[in-house]
């Protein structure tokens, strides 16, 4: 998969990066009687290149409470599942093909059994699950892992330690995102996931790197072109969900307690950046090393 659809999905949730120099990808904002850390994630990482940079140690440390896009040790699998089968399969009589058409359901079948993904399975869902199940699948055959993500790695610790975690939206909130979009938008969803997939691998470790390292402004110059090219799709991955955000970040910094707030490092970056508004806000961000 190429730049647009990996980055879009990124921005989703599935990944992330964030300025350089031996920097880490986390950024201390003062309040008046605390300090609550932001930090930009990756979703899923290879086991082997699981360590996370030095930032989330002292983030992690320094703080009461974990705060995620998702609750991620609340989510009910069966209550999810449950969702999905109201809002990501397509109404009884309609399949995929009567969706987007026999040329491109032909593209999608092809990647569909190259992953070992049943077309019985795709037939009865909405473009964007496809889409979602197809790169997810890739990023599986690749040897990426939610396990070794940061979420999960924050997860543990903070069960084990006794570290509350909460999140910034629901799971309902988060799937729907992509089930807001219109039809065409879909199409156009499923069309990047499938025309750019097989140059996910050297272009995901791009990105992990600039992540590791802390480079926002090499991610946002990757980016640039990419928020041009699917306007509608940034802004309901993106901008729309930093938005409702930023209140709950702002209450957290009119607080008394010290918090590790870590969300997918694109929302970080770029126009309507999450560092941006805060700072806009009078908040002031301390890059850590």
């Amino acid at each position: 998969m190429g730049r647009k659809a990996r980055f879009w999905l990124l921005a989703l949730g599935l990944f992330g990066s964030v300025t350089a120099h031996a920097a880490s990808p986390v950024w201390a904002l003062h309040g008046d009687h605390n300090t609550v850390y932001l930090a930009g994630s990756v979703h899923l990482l290879k086991a082997a290149e699981s360590t996370l940079p030095p930032g989330f140690d002292r983030a992690y440390k320094g703080s009461k409470a974990i705060v995620m896009e998702l609750a991620i040790d609340k989510v009910d699998p069966m209550a999810t599942a449950s969702w999905m089968m109201e809002n990501g399969m397509l109404q009884e009589g309609t399949t995929l093909r009567d969706k987007i058409g026999e040329e491109r359901y032909r593209r999608v079948s092809k990647e569909a059994e190259r992953l070992s993904v049943p077309t019985e399975a795709i037939d009865m869902m909405q473009p964007w699950v496809v889409g979602l199940q197809l790169i997810e699948m890739q990023y599986m055959k690749l040897g990426y892992d939610p396990q070794s993500g940061v979420e999960q790695q924050l997860q543990h610790k903070a069960q084990a330690d006794g570290k509350p975690i909460s999140g910034l939206e629901t799971m309902d909130e988060q799937l729907g995102v992509l089930q807001g979009m219109s039809n065409a938008d879909q199409a156009r969803f499923l069309d990047m996931v499938v025309d750019e997939m097989h140059d996910v691998g050297g272009e995901t470790q791009s990105v992990v790197n600039a992540w590791r390292s802390g480079d926002a402004g090499k991610l946002s110059a990757l980016l640039g072109d990419e928020y041009k090219s699917f306007p509608n799709l940034y802004r309901l991955l993106v901008s729309e969900r930093n938005k409702r955000w930023v209140p709950q970040i702002e209450k957290l910094l009119h607080g008394s307690q010290d918090a590790f707030v870590v969300v997918g490092a694109l929302h970080l970056v770029g126009d309507g950046g999450l560092l941006e508004i805060l700072r806009r806000d009078g908040f002031k961000a301390e890059q850590l090393n």
